[in-house]
């Protein structure tokens, strides 16, 4: 007897679909994840992206937010109405200043945003992982 059990891909995803759920309860319940109103869910749905919104909603300006991780304002601004795009890096320490995952600051499209193609979280850091090994096997090298 084998243990082996096979899925297609939507049977899959409704499994990761609904562990995806339960996890997303179970921090709304412990107070990790906010609640929107239904009046937050107009203003995020109204925003230029994502960013825009969270900022807003933590109750910072463009520069206390640029300060907290380094940026200027006018660069952290282009972000916001969607003219620049930004590396895992700098999307990480967005995050982490406004107490939400990467992944409720990056499109799950790939969009183009000015010059800058934005991908998916996935693909970022997937682009960010083969940068670090590219970068650690040169250090190696020399």
């Amino acid at each position: 007897m084998s243990d082996t059990i096979t899925l297609s891909r939507a049977e899959y995803q409704d499994l990761i679909d609904v562990r995806d759920a339960a996890i997303a309860m179970r921090d709304v319940a412990s107070g990790v994840m906010p609640v929107l109103s239904e009046a937050d869910v107009d203003v995020y749905l109204a925003a230029p992206t994502p960013l825009a919104f969270w900022r807003r909603y933590r109750r910072l300006t463009q520069k206390t937010l640029a300060d907290q991780i380094g940026i200027t304002q006018p660069y952290l601004a282009q972000i916001e109405r969607g003219h620049r795009g930004g590396d895992v890096v700098l999307y990480s320490k967005l995050a982490a200043a406004l107490k939400v995952r990467i992944e409720d600051l990056v499109p799950e499209e790939v969009q183009i945003i000015g010059t800058q193609e934005v991908r998916p979280i996935d693909t970022v850091v997937e682009h960010a992982r083969a940068e670090w090994a590219r970068n650690t096997a040169a250090k190696r090298s020399v």
